[in-house]
């Protein structure tokens, strides 16, 4: 038998990508996390125009000078921060740069706090930079269990933050993100603050852990707000000695990223920012959609304030009856034990589709 690492035995392959890939081609996929618009022309010009200028080397390890001195001005400008561009590095995508800033924070044994249900990307890094996780359960209303999580503070390496959150598509207040900052500064325990679906809040207001506290990584992505998710363009920025070292893993395990989606990126974050809006406006519709067809068939849940997620309690048994049915959905203990009974539905596809699954799954109900 051909030997494996411990580290690469000890994580399992995302289930939600084991869902999407295994779907029927005539079944309505409401199982991943893409948006469906089209990347905006004035983006797709900027990388079509790189190309045609020969902007297909190396980049800096960094990233874009330009592109970084965009993302410091973004962050002044929307999250009130105070990134320098020599603060800021460019990844591929936000997985990249969650897993260099877990690579170089955390050592073997190191506890790491993380909700649980959380996104599925955490746990395996942790695992895999040796860490521990230890799971912090959410409230009934998807929120995080403040109580629970100060209890786990003591003496933890880091703690995992992600509001907008994936999966349940809750936002936790700004006082929220206060009190859990103030607490993780007085215990010593660094934030990752994921802020991907910034930009995706309906009903609530974002706030960045980092106006809190020094001792804050953030990590954000052009995936969600401008519709790039194979463009592979995310950015993680922190304090200068936090920076050090994850610039070294980082260009030992991707060199830079890539240098045409880094000027598309350059566009996205100084060009027109109506699209933004555009679709956080279309993904709130498909949203009320979604939340009054599910609540018409007697399923209560947490109204999702922001991403584009709706955690539901359906149980492993009617789970399946959906999917059965034509509708795939992830199941909720792909994000953490807690979330057994629950099913994840992404309603990032058109309001037609979210429309027919909630025809399809009304035999399932209606009985």
């Amino acid at each position: 038998m051909k030997k494996i690492s411990a580290r690469a035995r000890a994580i399992e392959m995302s289930g939600i990508r084991k869902f999407f890939q295994a779907a029927n081609p005539d079944s309505i996929n409401m199982a991943l996390g893409q948006p469906d618009f089209v990347t905006p022309d004035h983006i797709r010009d900027a990388a079509i125009q790189a190309v045609r200028d020969g902007n297909t080397g190396y980049t800096f390890n960094a990233g874009l000078p330009e592109l970084r001195e965009a993302l410091s001005e973004k962050f002044k400008n929307e999250n009130h921060l105070s990134y320098s561009p020599d603060q800021i590095i460019v990844t591929a995508g936000a997985g990249e740069a969650l897993f260099i800033a877990i690579q170089s924070l955390v050592d073997d044994g190191d506890r790491v706090l993380l909700t649980d249900p959380g996104f599925v990307s955490y746990e395996a890094c942790i695992r895999l930079a040796g860490g521990r996780p230890d799971f912090v359960s959410l409230k009934d209303d998807l929120h995080i269990n403040e109580e629970m999580l100060y209890e786990k503070m003591g003496g933890a390496r880091l703690l995992i933050l992600n509001s907008p959150n994936n999966p349940t598509g809750a936002v936790e207040s700004r006082e929220t993100i206060r009190s859990i900052t103030e607490a993780a500064m007085d215990a010593g325990v660094t934030i990752l603050s994921d802020e991907v679906y910034e930009h995706i809040i309906y009903d609530a207001v974002h706030a960045s852990a980092a106006t809190f506290g020094e001792d804050v990584i953030t990590v954000n992505a052009a995936s969600k707000t401008y519709a790039m998710t194979g463009w592979r363009l995310g950015f993680i920025a922190g304090p200068p000695e936090y920076m050090e070292q994850c610039l070294k893993v980082h260009q030992y395990c991707q060199t830079c990223a890539t240098s045409i989606s880094q000027y598309a990126g350059v566009a996205a974050y100084t060009g027109d920012q109506s699209c933004v809006k555009m679709m956080r406006d279309e993904y709130r519709a498909r949203r009320d959609i979604l939340v009054f067809g599910l609540h018409d068939l007697g399923i209560e849940f947490p109204v999702p304030q922001g991403a584009f997620y709706a955690f539901v309690p359906l149980g492993r048994e009617k789970m399946q009856e959906v999917m059965d049915a034509g509708v795939i959905v992830v199941p909720g203990d792909a994000f953490g034990p807690s979330g057994a009974e629950y099913a994840r539905f992404s309603y990032a596809t058109s309001r037609e589709n979210i429309n027919a699954a909630i025809e399809r799954m009304r035999p399932v109900f209606e009985v």
